[in-house]
Parts: structure tokens; C-alpha cells; sequence
């Protein structure tokens, strides 16, 4: 399963990193059958491959690891190790096809974390590869914090990758620093010097991580890395859902990828995660087909395209009408005649004049038990005022 480029025949690979770096998440702790339904999610999506924990640690992780393997799902599973062959050895016992070997490329790591040298990371680069690949398994050099690293040094970097049998390198925007712009430029740099399948990883530390991730595609990668709801390190990364979604719906991308589990596959990371998903979350929030201003509420009642990207059956969502502060005359006549009710303008006004003021008192939208009840109310005096005025 894959997004294609149709108009230069490009296929977009997708690597799902949840289960490695979105519960390396502060706080965050997936139980082992959670990690397993994840994964069995994202393979039934339609995603290539899914980097699900780091052997290494061994205990639980390691056999959580190993259960993910077993199950024989449609998706690649991947493994993340150290540049260290140890590390490697964890990956081949836990049973995955696919390793990522990760190492820094920045000076400012080799210097100041790793304490080496360039050569030093390229030799263990090289020979964590080389081990890995007469083992079998398909493997992706990870750069990491390449976005800082010197461009001539990172394409000699993925270059003896290369030589070492490496199937692909992974761009990493470790601290989230790029823009959009100078990445595209980085990523057709280093495409055109080594013609290397390239991963996107990037981070949201200043909220371009989906930007970012389509910018290297259109720079030449053809991988890209996501989590599920932008889970990750700090901020976060490049969110499945955005990413997808943009291809498709910006650039025209096609795709085999269903987006009606988007919704369904983000509430369940979210209650696994316990991090609430945010109704305003772009792609799968509420917010994302909800309107209450009146403006937007009478645009979307007429065509909802006047206010909406896309269909919400596409992402699993409906769309929702919201009766509060800022609605118009036209939701509050829409909303009542769900329930048979027909009112004139003038009766219009008055409701939602009302609707405003409960609204302001309660500090909420309200529900339609509360706008009929307003409605029954304003009748109801009505009615007085009328038998009244006849006696």
C-alpha cells in the first residue's frame, strides 16, 4: 500500500513510528496487547512499515516486539538499535525483517554526545550495516539530527551507507528546526548526489512536522515517517493523518490508503496514550466538521463545501451544526425543524437572542432539549399576549 504520485509514477511509503517514538511521548506507557492492536491497526490501513519498539531494552518491550513479528502482518516491522551490533542481535531475535540503525551525524552531537569523531560514526555506521545485511533484514541508516549536520559530510555519510548495503537513509529533523523551504533544497542535495531511497522524520518543536515531511517528499523522498495524532519526543512528529491527507487532498496524490479509520485508529491511540484528542486536531477532531458561527453554520447548511476541505464521511467524522453565541437565524430555523417545528423570521430573531444570552450565562453551546424548551417559552408568551389582547 502506498500514495503515488501519478503525474512521475512516484510511490510514497509511509513508516509508522507510534510504537517507538510516539511512547517515547513523556508519560507515555503502552500496555502490550495495546501495542499489539495498534499495529494490527496501522497494518490494516495500509501502512508499509511500522518501527514498533526497541529490542534492546529487552523485558516486556522485547516481547512485545516479538509478538508484533509473529503475527504475520501485511506491514514491514522494524526494529530501532544503536549503530551498535548487539543492538542488532536483539532486532534478529525478537524475529523483525527490518532494522533501523541510528546514529548522529551533527557535529554538534559528535562533539558534544557522542564525544568522537566523524569517522568514528562512519566506520560504526558501516559495520552495524554490514552485519545487519548479511543477517538479512532490510535496513534503514537513521541520521540523526541531520538537519544540522554539514551537507557534505551527510552525503558522504549515506554514500558509504551505500557501500555497506544500507536500503535507505532516514533524514531526521531531530529538534524540529527546519522550515518547509531549505529542507526541500537539503533533501534534492542530497537525492541528486546519491540517488538513496530517503526517509522523512521530522519533529513539530515549531509546528512545521507535516510541512516539513511533504517538503522532503517533494525534494525526492519517497519514504515518509509518521505517528498517530503527531505523537513523539517533545512536540511531536509528522501526524500519519495530516501527512496523508495532504498528499492526497493538496497535491492529488492518489492512494490505496483508507482514511475512514483515520477517526477510529486516533481514539484508540488517544485512550491508549491517555492523551486526550483535541476536538480542534486537524483531519480527525470534532472541531474539523462542527460549526457555530453564523456565517460558517449558513455557508455549510447551503453547500458545505463553502466551508469544508473535504467530506467528514471521508475520515470517519459527521458533520455537526452547533447552536451557541455566535449562531445565526438560519441554524436556529434548521436546527427546529428537525423536530417538525417551523418558525418565522421574527420568531427567529427572538430565539436566538435568547440562544445568545443562555449561551453567554452558561459559558457553552446548548443542547436542543434547551433551544426548544426556548422556543416553548417564546410561544408560550405569545399565546398570553394574544388571549389578552382578544379579552
Amino acid at each position: 500500500m502506498c500514495v503515488v504520485d501519478k503525474n512521475r509514477n512516484k510511490k510514497i511509503k509511509f513508516v509508522d513510528t507510534t510504537l517507538r517514538d510516539g511512547e517515547q511521548t513523556a508519560g507515555i506507557v503502552f500496555a502490550n496487547d495495546e501495542k499489539i492492536m495498534i499495529a494490527e491497526m496501522l497494518s490494516d490501513l495500509g501502512i508499509d512499515q511500522l518501527e514498533v519498539g526497541i529490542p534492546a531494552m529487552g523485558g516486556d518491550e522485547k516481547e512485545s516486539i516479538r509478538r508484533i513479528a509473529n503475527k504475520n502482518l501485511k506491514a514491514s516491522i522494524m526494529g530501532w538499535n544503536r549503530a551498535v551490533i548487539s543492538d542488532v542481535k536483539h532486532s534478529i531475535d525478537c524475529g523483525v525483517d527490518a532494522v533501523a540503525i541510528s546514529i548522529s551525524v551533527s557535529d554538534i552531537h559528535i562533539e558534544h554526545k557522542l564525544q568522537t569523531s566523524r569517522e568514528w560514526v562512519i566506520e560504526k555506521m558501516m559495520e552495524t550495516t554490514e552485519y545487519a545485511k548479511k543477517n538479512g533484514l532490510y535496513v534503514s541508516v537513521n541520521g540523526e539530527d541531520a538537519s544540522r549536520a554539514d551537507d557534505d559530510f551527510l552525503i558522504e555519510f549515506v554514500k558509504r551507507a551505500q557501500e555497506a548495503g544500507a536500503d535507505r537513509f532516514r533524514f531526521c529533523d531531530t529538534v524540529g528546526i527546519m522550515d518547509p523551504f531549505t529542507l526541500k533544497e537539503k533533501i534534492e542535495k542530497i537525492y541528486n548526489a546519491t540517488k538513496m531511497d530517503i526517509e522523512m522524520h521530522t519533529h513539530d518543536d515549531f509546528g512545521m512536522a507535516t510541512a516539513n515531511a511533504v517538503a522532503g517528499v517533494l525534494g525526492g523522498a519517497n519514504h515518509v515517517g509518521v505517528t498517530v495524532n503527531g505523537l513523539g519526543e517533545r512536540a511531536g512528529n509528522a501526524a500519519l493523518e495530516e501527512v496523508i491527507m495532504t498528499l492526497t487532498h493538496v497535491l492529488k496524490y492518489e492512494s490505496d490508503i483508507d482514511p475512514r479509520k483515520f477517526k477510529g485508529i486516533s481514539e484508540y491511540v488517544s485512550r491508549a496514550a491517555g492523551r486526550e484528542l483535541p476536538a480542534w486536531k486537524s483531519i480527525v477532531g470534532d472541531n474539523m466538521f462542527t460549526h457555530e458561527s453564523g456565517i460558517h453554520a449558513d455557508g455549510a447548511l447551503k453547500d458545505p463545501k463553502n466551508y469544508e476541505a473535504f467530506d467528514p464521511s471521508e475520515v470517519g467524522i459527521e458533520r455537526k451544526i452547533v447552536i451557541g453565541k455566535h449562531s445565526g437565524k438560519a441554524a436556529i430555523v434548521n436546527r427546529l425543524s428537525d423536530y417538525g417545528i417551523e418558525v418565522s423570521n421574527d420568531e427567529a430573531s427572538l430565539i436566538l437572542e435568547e440562544v445568545r444570552a443562555k449561551s453567554i450565562r452558561l459559558k457553552r453551546a446548548l443542547f436542543d432539549k434547551e433551544i426548544v424548551s426556548i422556543y416553548d417559552d417564546i410561544k408560550s408568551v405569545g399565546s398570553e399576549l394574544e388571549s389578552k389582547i382578544v379579552i
